[in-house]
């Protein structure tokens, strides 16, 4: 047992602590799940901005302010939850910003999709150094750093002559994979500590 677990069943939280992450976890096979399956749908439709691809489209950071509402819920008290607010007013604002960029193109659609890949990465690797002490956040300090990375790349794709929404199907896989990572470190980490 690590010397933070041991700390926090001293002190009568590591109930708490352990539904808390019990819960993160979860969240984070969900999260994996819905990658997975988004990210097939959008390989197959990519080919037209139709209306399933913006569906798709508009649906994904729907869901992941979802899940930031979902991770706030399940959050325990000692936790910050400020980064939380600021991923879900992103994936509000991306959603909205999609449903306006649909008309302008795969240019615009790519810009939005790369603003947002670009902030919400910022997030995502903030909330998981602050939650680094819960152990399992490996995955999810590369996950928003690539993502950072990759919507830099999106933006840039936007004014390029091959610009296509493929590669926002493999950036969501790789998203899902990061959380599926997440997820299995937290339950051996739970194996080791009970």
């Amino acid at each position: 047992m690590s010397s933070s677990a041991t700390a926090a069943r001293a002190d009568g939280t590591g109930t708490a602590a352990a539904e808390a992450t019990k819960s993160l976890r979860a969240l984070y096979y969900v999260r994996f799940g819905f990658a997975l399956v988004w990210a097939a749908l959008m390989a197959v439709l990519a080919g037209t901005l139709g209306p399933a691809v913006i569906v798709l489209l508009v649906l994904y950071p729907l869901f992941d302010m979802a899940a930031a509402v979902l991770d706030f819920r399940s959050s325990g008290a000692g936790r910050p939850k400020a980064p939380l607010y600021v991923n879900m007013g992103l994936s509000l604002l991306t959603a909205a910003g999609l449903v306006v960029a649909i008309p302008v193109g795969i240019p615009g659609v790519l810009r939005v999709w790369g603003a947002w890949a670009i902030t919400a990465g910022l997030v995502q690797l903030l909330v998981a150094i602050l939650r680094y002490r819960l152990g399992g956040q490996w995955p999810m300090i590369l996950s928003g750093g690539i993502s950072t990375i990759a919507g830099a790349g999106f933006v840039l794709m936007a004014d390029g002559p091959d610009a296509s929404l493929g590669s926002i199907a493999g950036y969501a896989l790789l998203g899902g994979i990061f959380f599926l990572l997440s997820a299995l470190r937290l339950h051996r980490l739970a194996v080791r500590a009970s």
